[in-house]
Parts: structure tokens; sequence; C-alpha cells
């Protein structure tokens, strides 16, 4: 799999995140990371990264993780993020790098999928300064379902 490519068509992929400027940095099965960049456009009455923003970079690195590891079943499926939390622990400023991390079995995920037609599992993301400090954490929950036939 061209996990570069991948990551490099869904840079171009989603509307509002080319909007936002996030950049797909890496995707491999299991982990998504994003970087959300330091521009005036994206900051708070008080100078740091948005919520909003930071929400966007967190919710992009999950689908990231889940593309990257579901990539096999793209044609045959339709993911949605369906629910998500969002834990804001420091002030966010500067470049911010939201790593989605998806601890599930991937083989046990599939399994429900073919048995069930869809599957709900969470996917966790750490968001970090350049100082490697967490900024904020999340969860997002997809649900993906197979394609009627």
């Amino acid at each position: 799999m061209d996990y570069e490519a991948m990551a490099a068509a869904l840079g171009q992929a989603i509307p509002f995140n080319v909007h936002v400027g996030l950049e797909v940095a890496e995707l491999e099965p299991g982990r998504g990371v994003v970087r959300l960049p330091d521009a005036p456009n994206l900051h708070n009455h008080v100078g740091s990264q948005h919520a909003g923003a930071l929400f966007s970079a967190g919710e992009a690195a999950s689908g990231g993780a889940f593309l990257a590891t579901f990539a096999d079943l793209l044609g045959e499926v339709t993911p949605l993020a369906e629910s998500a939390q969002i834990s804001y622990r420091k002030i966010a400023k500067g470049p911010i790098t939201a790593t989605g991390r998806l601890t599930q079995d991937r083989t046990a995920l599939v399994a429900e999928l073919n048995s069930e037609g869809r599957v709900r599992f969470p996917v966790e993301v750490e968001l970090t300064d350049e100082a490697g400090n967490v900024v904020a954490e999340m969860t997002v929950n997809w649900y993906v379902k197979r394609n009627a036939a």
C-alpha cells in the first residue's frame, strides 16, 4: 500500500480541511498524523489555536488512522464520525501535531463488519505542540457500514 500517496490524496479530499490548512503528514495502519499550521486566521481571542481548529485536526487524524487501517475496504464501506469528545489540556500555541491511533484489533473489527454489516469503534487522538506538550486529547467514535449491494 502506498501510504504517502494516500496521505497526499487525503490532504486534498476534504475541502474544509484544505481551508483550515491541515497537512496529512503520516499514514500507516492504525495511525494517522495531521499537522495544524500556526496562522493568525486560526487563532482565538487570546492568540492561541482556536478550539475549532484543534478539533478539526483531531478529527482529521482519526480519519487518517481509519483510512490507513481499512484502505482495502474503502470501496465497500461508508465511514462516518459518529461522535467525538475533546479535552483541552493546555494553551495551544504554534503548530500542532494531532496523532490518531486505532487500538482495537483490525481482524475483529472486520469480522464484526462482515457479520453485522456495520461496526463502531473509537480512535484516540493526542494533540501536541512543538515541544511535545499535550495540548488536547480527543476520542472520535467511528461508525462504518457496508454499502448496499
